[in-house]
């Protein structure tokens, strides 16, 4: 219903829009978006400009990539606009210059951290991932560090860098950390973690309290305690790491103007606001956090670099295998 409501709103802020009339056209997107939250997405963009068609196709990143690679090798890609997970994979793009800046985006609002510098894709939202555990848990955690204590041991379960993006990102932020690196992957793996599949698996382990504790994506957890799941979520004092579900405009799009309108309906505040009824974290710190969120402004993000992410990954990748095996 709110999706509904945000969506009526921009309508009206569409008829009086000045240049609402002049985005008309197909825009091919792209995206890993769940199904519905991707539905909710695109009606929300075409009632404020009601003469677009979107055409979307929806996958998860590491899929909808080889899509596109596909696209890419037959000299054909067909979207205007990506929106994926992860900054890394954006700046890979970047880098091969697949990407069209989008100079009149406005970001005055953001944090630059999350932000292309040259305006190549913009952050949407902040999916973070931090300790989760089970209220049946005799510790709760406060630091990463308190994974490695004795009442842990045995009972952690987290999602592989090798399966998930957010894993991948947060195993980049952690290892880069001084007060934690590589060493502290190895305590985990000490403590008999095995990381495997995704979120979702290592969600079912903790609340279903096969095991107690683990690394998982805030919003899986958050949701579910507010549905009475015996689950807790973490902010930890070192920080958490986050997809931002970053937005580009291919450089091979055929509709650049509606492509624009897109990464900029995304980044406005309207388009902020309806990812918040989603349930997710907003990017732009002014737009309140859902239910279960702290303030943005109590969440602090660990330092992450995505063009080093990018250089470093299949090396991370390699050092996290020798660590756990395959």
């Amino acid at each position: 219903m709110k999706n509904l409501l945000i969506a009526a709103s921009l309508l009206a802020a569409a008829s009086t829009s000045a240049f609402a009339d002049d985005i008309t056209g197909k825009l091919v997107l792209y995206t890993s978006q769940p199904n519905a939250d991707a539905q909710a997405t695109v009606d929300a963009f075409t009632a404020m400009y009601p003469d677009v068609e979107v055409d979307w196709v929806r996958d998860g990143t590491t899929k909808v990539m080889a899509k596109l690679r596909a696209e890419f090798e037959a000299g054909a890609p067909k979207p205007d606009v990506l929106l994926i997970a992860d900054m890394v994979t954006m700046e890979g793009l970047k880098k091969e210059g697949r990407l069209m800046p989008h100079e009149g985006a406005n970001v005055s609002a953001y944090d630059p951290a999350i932000m292309d510098k040259d305006k190549s894709y913009f952050s949407t939202k902040l999916i973070t991932t931090g300790i989760m555990y089970n209220t049946n848990a005799p510790m709760k955690p406060t630091s990463y560090k308190d994974l490695l204590k004795a009442d842990a041991k045995d009972k952690l379960a987290m999602p592989s860098p090798l399966t998930s993006g957010a894993a991948t990102i947060h195993m980049t932020a952690l290892t880069s950390n001084p007060d934690l690196g590589w060493a502290y992957y190895e305590g985990l793996a000490d403590q008999g973690a095995n990381p495997k599949g995704g979120n979702g698996g290592t969600y079912k382990a903790i609340a279903g309290g096969e095991k107690l504790y683990g690394f998982v994506v805030d919003f899986l957890p958050i949701r579910e305690k507010l549905k009475g799941a015996p689950v807790e979520f973490v902010f930890p004092e070192e920080g958490v790491s986050a997809v931002t579900e970053p937005v580009a405009i291919l450089s091979t799009a055929q509709n650049t103007t509606a492509a624009k309108a897109f990464v900029d309906f995304l980044i406005s505040e309207d388009g902020q606001k309806l990812a918040a009824s989603q349930g997710y974290l907003p990017a732009h710190p002014g737009i309140q956090a859902p239910e279960g969120f702290p303030a943005r402004d109590q969440i602090k993000l660990m330092a992450f670099d995505p063009a080093e992410a990018l250089e470093k990954d299949q090396a991370n990748k390699m050092k996290f295998t020798e660590i756990f095996g395959g």
